[in-house]
């Protein structure tokens, strides 16, 4: 079983996106912010990292600099969460590590796919 790292500081999503990911047969550590997050990567090493851009404490794009720099081997997928869609937040993500964006609103049945493809490019 593959193992997500979610970190979303509203409980509202992280606790749908939990049972969403839950119920497609993943396992999901839910973290509330940046900090959390650095903890936990090092702590028990995710097969792929859900990252929200807007949180307190650190951003998503300082959170994935450090897991590059840091904990996670290059071939872990972090996926960015964001309500922002303009190319320079993409282009920001991406310079940071993100290997894929998923814009807020989303389908949480899309998500689980995304989710789903990107493990099984890394064969996780």
């Amino acid at each position: 079983m593959s193992t997500i790292l979610l970190v979303e500081d509203d409980p509202d999503i992280r606790h749908l996106v939990t049972y969403k990911l839950t119920k497609g047969g993943l396992d999901v550590i839910g973290v509330g912010d940046g900090i959390a997050a650095l903890r936990s990567a090092r702590e028990q090493p995710p097969d792929l990292v859900l990252l929200d851009v807007r949180m307190p404490k650190m951003s998503g794009i300082e959170v994935c600099r450090e897991l590059r720099a840091g904990p996670l081997p290059a071939t872990v997928p972090i996926i960015m969460l964001t309500a922002r869609s303009r190319p320079q937040d993409l282009e920001q993500g991406y310079a940071a590590g993100a290997t894929d964006y998923i814009v807020k609103p989303f389908s949480p049945r899309d998500l689980l796919e995304r989710v789903e493809a990107a493990l099984a490019r890394v064969g996780s």
